[in-house]
């Protein structure tokens, strides 16, 4: 309490002290935003040379986080303000300091992406494709040409920092707890169904992806290593505005999709409607040593798998302006279709008793309907002031059945097998929100709201067994239906604030959570289990303190506590004997892991120029592991909270405009990650698993490179290296690939042609080791394949009659008395 009341008057007195030597200075201040999307624009150079001058710049500064900024000490005189962004266009305007009108407020600055005029027919310069924000980097996914055509998993492989790996697994700075929204929440989304949702959400209905490394207490501390938000197309455009797309690729899939947009004073609404049809393959070996004081022998296996699915997407939603203060908001999105597959794996044997070669052929048919329905309202007081509302309904469903034949080879005889799994996972979830903020003035801000999120899974799997199809039998040995319920209720707080040039946030978060799970047997009741249950209340503290250095440099270093739960499979006790030779089972005991995460973020910015350089520290307790471990000649595996790891490291990005017409954005991560060693004794078991302590440090860098060539053409490359990776019980080899995209525009109609893994090297190799035995796992999908699409653009898009509109933002205090 002393530190706090000392804190108080030391604060009140610098005010006091700063407004007292301010009496022949004045001080200009606004905010910035994209005159589009009217999104606030963080690190724009904003400065003021007197008028009529070429002297050097009298006072400069960057925008914050909310796009904000403010001049001070500015001596009395009339200046230029000027607004400066690399990929739009430059803004400038009369301001005059006196000692009768001292303060300046010019409100919204609205800035437009640079476009370059040739007669009647206007050229869209390149927007850039990634925005730097003190707490998030933004990237633009019309500007991401290698990934026309293709799927939400194929824009998060071009992103910085983020990793798909062949399955579908995505991580952001190497670690796999990272969270995944789709319009700012969960929305559905598990990590067990995402990657599944992602790889047929159509990357044509994609405005931009959101990586939010450290969020603060306003936001989900769910995923250790942060927020990847992926947001749909709603464009503001006045008047009305859409765009018709068709393409193909060298693999079979093809693609087509529509979208329109209006807007208006009243009305703003847009729709959309897509289907893709994508063909993928891939394949990859799994070669085991089973090690023995007396001898080795192996189990090795090649695999190779084939699929398709179909699937149509549409979204639509509309807001209705009740007032110029009362905005009403429905909105939704649905998904529906499925697909075939099929995998092939053969073994190769010297086990004793054991086969010496075996074929398993799985074939699969699936399904996978989805839904979501948003109903919102919003009230302005005023532009920084405003309650808003939200709630969401989700469904995923997966529907699925496999058909396994197994022929085996044995030394004096052979056998046959014949599995049909059917899987019929539903999920259903509710997502509530209230968000008030409420920005006194340009120095103090306070946000509060609730959060609730209702989550109901149920999994029921039922195995039929035999010889042949015609005489397999329900296996109830094999039946299992796992329930899962989840329930989260949050409350936060958070106030922020500005000192000259300090700005400052602190915030709490309050979570309780509730977690139920039933794992039943053949014949069992919901009734006839007990459930396995665990209640948690959790405080998540967040802190950011930033600091403006002379020159257009800003530093901030910021503090964040977060929360990765298990989830789905992983608490599933149930024993999974389909492969007889790999056998996997969770565990409902599971706690969360919890982390402290550290960040220090620096951004200079130039003219042309931007670097940003992130150095983090994290640490984790109770890190869930998947651990495996031999029972005779099985290979057995399960989840648990076993160790403790500590992961550091440093980004660095930097954007280039080399020339008018060609701009570089290079990231490298440089990361040290440390596993601490366990040693755990399975219940029942006197033999403990060992997992030795294990550190490594590894890099990655994307270099993302845009041409504007001659002719309306513009050319993209992209270039990946993944450095080795340590792993739960070993590591991962080093990886790279290389994609490519040109388009080339004839006025309102454009085409695309994408390259994706163009040196066919997407490839994951794993080596892992245990008690008794080493295995190499090799994976590849999707490999080299070419894509083509045509784009047709319609819409009342006349620069001059709609200029006011697609520009409908206050721009100063004048413009709003007068009756805009």
């Amino acid at each position: 309490m002393r530190f706090f009341v000392a804190g108080l008057v030391i604060f009140c007195s610098v005010s006091i002290l700063s407004a007292a030597n301010n009496n022949n200075n004045g001080r200009i201040t606004g905010t910035v935003i994209d005159s589009l999307t009217h999104e606030p624009l963080s690190y724009v150079t904003v400065f003021v040379k007197k008028t009529g001058s070429s002297d050097a710049i009298t006072k400069g500064t960057t925008t914050d986080i909310e796009g904000n900024f403010i001049l001070e000490n500015i001596p009395f005189d009339n200046y230029i303000l000027t607004a400066s962004f690399i990929g739009y266009d430059l803004f400038e305007k009369e301001v005059s300091l006196s000692a009768s009108f001292n303060i300046v407020d010019v409100e919204r600055i609205a800035l437009k992406e640079s476009t370059q005029s040739l007669g009647e027919v206007v050229v869209e310069g390149l927007r850039s494709q990634m925005r730097m924000e003190i707490d998030k980097r933004v990237f633009n996914v019309d500007q991401n040409i290698s990934s026309t055509g293709g799927s939400a998993n194929d824009i998060l492989t071009n992103i910085p920092s983020v990793e798909v790996d062949s399955e579908g697994s995505i991580s952001l700075r190497g670690n796999t707890s990272v969270t995944v929204w789709i319009n700012g929440k969960a929305s559905g989304l598990t990590a067990e169904n995402r990657s599944q949702v992602l790889s047929q959400l159509p990357a044509e209905n994609i405005d931009k992806v959101e990586v939010i490394t450290n969020p603060s207490a306003r936001y989900s501390p769910e995923g250790t290593a942060g927020i990847i938000n992926i947001v749909l197309k709603k464009n503001r455009k006045a008047g009305y505005y859409g765009s018709a797309q068709i393409g193909a690729n060298t693999l079979g899939g093809y693609n087509t999709g529509f979208n329109y947009n209006y807007s208006s004073s009243k009305l703003d609404a847009y729709a959309g409607l897509s289907y893709s049809k994508y063909k993928r393959r891939g394949g990859g070996y799994n070669n085991r040593s089973n090690i023995s004081d007396t001898d080795t022998t192996y189990l090795n296996q090649t695999s190779d798998n084939n699929g398709y699915s179909n699937f149509f997407w549409g979204n639509a939603g509309a807001t209705y302006h009740l007032t110029p203060k009362d905005h009403f908001t429905v909105g939704g999105y649905i998904m529906f279709g499925g697909g075939k597959s099929t995998n092939d794996i053969n073994y190769l044997s010297n086990v004793t008793n054991s086969f010496l070669n075996s074929r398993r052929a799985q074939t699969g048919d699936n399904d996978m309907p989805g839904e979501n329905i948003e109903l919102g309202y919003k009230h302005e007081f005023n532009n920084s002031h405003y309650i808003d509302f939200t709630a969401a309904y989700n469904v995923w469903n997966w529907y699925s059945t496999s058909v396994y034949n197994q022929h085996s080879v044995f030394e004096n005889h052979t056998e046959s097998s014949y599995q049909r799994q059917k899987n019929d996972e539903k999920n259903n979830y509710w997502d509530i929100r209230l968000d008030y903020q409420n920005a006194f003035n340009e120095n103090h801000k306070i946000e509060a709201g609730y959060n609730g999120v209702l989550s109901r899974d149920d999994s029921p799997v039922e195995t039929f067994s035999g010889l042949t199809k015609d005489d397999a039998t329900l296996d109830t040995n094999l039946f299992n239906r796992f329930l899962y319920d989840n329930d989260i209720h949050a409350i936060y707080g958070t106030y922020s604030g500005r000192l000259n040039k300090f700005g400052f946030q602190v915030g709490l978060r309050g979570e309780y959570s509730h977690r139920s799970t039933r794992s039943l047997e053949y014949n069992q009741m919901q009734s006839d289990v007990s459930p396995s249950e665990n209640d948690l209340f959790s405080l998540f503290p967040s802190a950011f303190l930033s600091y403006s250095l002379p020159k257009d440099n800003e530093v901030q270093i910021s503090y964040t506590r977060r929360i990765s739960r298990p989830w789905g499979s992983r608490l599933n006790g149930f024993i999974n004997i389909t492969d007889p030779n790999n056998i996997s089972y969770g565990n409902p005991e599971l706690n969360p892991e919890y982390s402290n995460a550290f960040e220090l973020n620096y951004i200079k910015t130039w003219s042309q120029h931007l670097f940003s350089l992130s150095a983090y520290y994290r640490t984790t307790n109770d890190v869930i592991q998947r651990i495996s471990f031999l029972d005779g000649n099985v290979m057995k595996s399960t989840y648990e909270n076993v160790t403790q790891s500590t992961s550091s490291g440093t980004e660095f990005i930097l954007k280039n405009q080399l020339f008018k017409s060609f701009d570089l954005t290079t990231t490298v991560n440089l990361f040290y990650y440390q596993l601490s060693g366990f040693a755990y004794t399975l219940e029942g078991s006197t033999i403990p698993i060992v997992g030795e302590s294990n550190d490594n440090f590894s890099w990655n860098t994307r270099i993302i490179t845009n041409l504007k060539l001659p002719k309306s053409y513009n050319l993209q490359i992209t270039g990946n290296y993944s450095a080795k990776q340590v792993v739960a019980q070993g590591y991962r080899k080093a990886n790279y690939s290389l994609d490519a995209g040109l388009r080339k525009s004839f006025g309102k109609i454009s085409f695309s042609i994408s390259a994706r893994d163009i040196l066919d090297s997407r490839k994951w190799t794993t080596i892992t080791s245990g008690q008794g035995f080493r295995q190499e796992n090799n994976f590849w999908g999707g490999g080299r394949q070419f894509s083509f699409t045509l784009t047709y653009n319609f819409g009342n898009m006349n620069s001059k009659q709609n200029n006011r509109l697609q520009n409908d933002v206050p721009t100063d205090r004048f413009e709003m008395e007068m009756g805009r």
